[in-house]
């Protein structure tokens, strides 16, 4: 890494840092009490359906991996039906070459500038470069074949067969993920939803520096100023003002923003970071125009949306590959987890049956990802007329409410394991990441987001059965302050240092972490 990204990264931690420790409160989406108000053209954009994003750099790479699979399965597929039934012998020197020739195509379609959605997009504008880079591609083949002195071990017919199916596959194969593509284009998965932060003349710059950029992906909503006066018109270079930055965040929770563009210029350094106090809370990329600044730093300082340069102040947590790991992970490991683990659970279930009348699960409604609400499932721990769907009222040690069987399933943390379901069937749920709290959850009888600035942070990445804090012994009763804050402390710095093979540290230390029953009741 350069010394210029590393100033950056510095930079940016120290706003993160400042902003963690005074981060200015705002309530959630679906059933906070004091969120505000959104403008009636505010609340129109944001009732509308909006699909989810699919990342790019997602879709660019699952096609390399599908192209290099349909290379070896049509070399493959050619040798078993004309070479194999004369001659056998060979079988591993034409897997190993169909299997190298294939990573080789990668790499030439990549430099043949193959991989782009533009290129994806128009598939008959590529295919001449396609046909190109295959040729290219095979004549390499020919070429290691020759200089290794193995060309006599090869089929001419297969050499031809592989070159001509896999060139009309290849074709076939650009077209149906060219429909795919303008098809999501046309539902606008592809592109990014932006919104504006400040208007006037700075807001007014951006916005036609960014449309003038060629093959932009970015799709602005509309504009959020704090100010009202002449500095920022109700329509800032055709766009709309929507409300106040406190306003955005609430928006930001109401429909799928992807990117947040910060249009006050960097010497405006006071009001930046009261803005980035306020919006950080939020799972969005937030960058901060720099096309204006007159101070300038290295061109890799920048991030570029066309030729207009950015500097990148938060990434959303999860995003591109990281998202699909993480997906994959919630739901090959929870499967596995859920068919292991359901003797125990039906054993429970009977147990709390037997143990007092009423249902052997409970829902309850929880904080989930970008603060929306989620049902939650957990095996039922207290006697049906005394249930508290809200935890309005923290359990404590002895609580009459607590059936015997509830005791033992909470100490153990058994009552959690229906919330397996969430993570295989309804995804509203991670097996790792911040645990999900109740509505009216409170320490010292305070609100949590009371207690903790930053609080909703906590919430930019689906909450999880298991999590940093509890593996360290933040779990249970939260009768003081200081136990919520060392939980979200320990949320953030999960979110922030986040990666599979923590999620695997986390989920392997769990187990042992449930031998401290000293919190849990």
């Amino acid at each position: 890494m350069s010394h210029s990204e590393d100033h950056q990264g510095d930079t940016a931690g120290r706003i993160l840092a400042a902003s963690i420790s005074n981060a200015e409160q705002f309530t959630g989406k679906r059933g906070a009490a004091e969120a505000p108000r959104l403008s009636k053209l505010a609340r129109k954009i944001a009732d509308q359906e909006v699909a989810d994003a699919i990342s790019p750099v997602v879709v660019t790479g699952l096609v390399r991996i599908f192209e290099f699979l349909l290379i070896i399965g049509t070399g493959m597929g050619v040798y078993f039906a004309y070479v194999f039934p004369q001659d056998p012998t060979n079988v591993w020197l034409y897997t190993i070459t169909a299997s190298v020739t294939s990573s080789v195509s990668v790499i030439v379609f990549q430099v043949f500038d193959l991989y782009n959605l533009q290129s994806l997009r128009g598939y008959l504008v590529q295919a001449g470069r396609l046909g190109a880079a295959w040729t290219i591609t095979l004549a390499l083949a020919l070429a290691g074949v020759f200089f290794t002195k193995i060309t006599g071990e090869f089929s001419r017919v297969w050499l031809l067969g592989w070159y001509l199916v896999g060139f009309v596959l290849l074709i076939l194969g650009r077209m149906t993920v060219a429909a795919f593509i303008r098809h999501w284009t046309k539902q606008g998965r592809l592109e990014r939803r932006a919104v504006i932060v400040g208007g006037g003349e700075n807001g007014t710059n951006l916005i036609q520096a960014l449309n003038s950029t060629k093959d932009n992906d970015i799709r602005i909503c509309g504009v959020f100023d704090d100010r009202s006066d002449d500095r920022s018109p109700p329509n800032v270079a055709g766009f709309p003002k929507l409300g106040t930055v406190s306003e955005l965040v609430e928006f930001g929770r109401q429909t799928r923003i992807d990117l947040l563009i910060v249009s006050i210029p960097v010497s405006a350094e006071k009001r930046v970071l009261e803005l980035l106090k306020k919006l950080w809370v939020l799972p969005v990329d937030i960058r901060l125009s720099a096309h204006t600044n007159k101070l300038r730093f290295r061109p890799r300082s920048y991030s570029y949306i066309g030729n207009v340069p950015f500097l990148d102040i938060f990434d959303k947590p999860l995003a591109d590959w990281d998202y699909v790991m993480k997906a994959l992970f919630d739901r090959v490991i929870g499967g596995i987890l859920l068919v292991a683990l359901l003797p125990v659970m039906a054993a429970v279930a009977i147990a709390v049956k037997l143990d007092s009348p009423g249902p052997a699960f409970f829902r309850q409604k929880r904080y989930g990802f970008n603060n929306e609400l989620i049902e939650i499932f957990k095996f039922r721990s207290m006697h049906v007329n005394q249930s508290d769907a809200n935890a309005t009222t923290l359990v404590t040690k002895n609580d009459a409410r607590v059936t015997k069987i509830g005791r033992f399933i909470r100490r153990t943390s058994l009552d959690e394991l229906p919330q397996l379901i969430n993570v295989v069937v309804h995804g509203d749920l991670s097996l790792v990441g911040p645990r999900p709290h109740a509505i009216h959850a409170k320490a010292k009888d305070h609100l949590y987001n009371n207690v903790v600035d930053g609080y909703f942070a906590r919430h930019r990445v689906k909450p999880g059965i298991t999590g940093w804090a509890q593996v360290n012994g933040w779990r249970g009763e939260t009768d003081t302050e200081e136990k919520i804050q060392r939980r979200v402390e320990h949320d953030l710095y999960y979110i922030e240092n986040w990666s599979l093979l923590f999620d695997f540290h986390i989920l392997a230390m769990t187990p042992f972490s449930l031998l401290n029953t000293e919190n849990a009741y």
